[in-house]
């Protein structure tokens, strides 16, 4: 089984320039606010996968990849979604170099995977996290789900009030 980490030491490996390795390893992935709502992934210790490659100048390559469910409550019935989230994320941390070249998950080669797979998760979840693509919500006079109540599902129009004058006329 892959080890549990939250920070991994590169140094450890002892890359030369141009080699690479794969990382199995399990990461804990910490909840999510979105929308004023929290959502959690599922398992909450995630099995990934980073390449990694040395590169000239001790700076490294970085891909990571992984799946998880979101699981939280639909943003249009509030019922529970568990959309899958497919994240594939890649990093460049080249220390030294310009400040656009430095990973904000490398310092002093260590890696913290934690925050890489957290922030990658984020970036990588549904805009709109439903419990299914064409969820129809809540009604917004009564709150009943549309998806359960159908087609039929109505109510009647108020008068416009624009037009309540015309309504007090008496014609003989």
């Amino acid at each position: 089984m892959p080890a549990t980490t939250d920070v991994f030491d590169l140094a450890s490996l002892k890359l030369a320039p141009g080699e690479g390795r794969r990382l199995e390893l399990r990461v804990p992935i910490a909840d999510l606010d979105l929308g004023g709502e929290r959502y959690v992934a599922e398992p909450r210790i995630v099995p990934v996968a980073i390449d990694l490659s040395r590169m000239t100048g001790n700076g490294y390559a970085l891909k990571l990849a992984f799946k998880a469910r979101l699981e939280g409550p639909c943003m249009r019935c509030l019922k529970e979604a568990a959309p899958v989230v497919d994240v594939q994320a890649r990093e460049v941390s080249v220390p030294g170099e310009d400040e656009q070249m430095a990973s904000p998950y490398v310092h002093d080669e260590r890696l913290d995977v934690a925050a890489w797979a957290h922030d990658a998760f984020a970036l990588a979840a549904p805009q709109k996290v439903l419990c299914k693509e064409d969820c129809l919500g809540l009604c917004p006079e009564c709150a009943v789900d549309l998806n359960e109540a159908g087609q039929e599902h109505a109510h009647e129009r108020a008068p416009d009030r624009r037009w309540q004058k015309l309504g007090e006329l008496k014609f003989e």
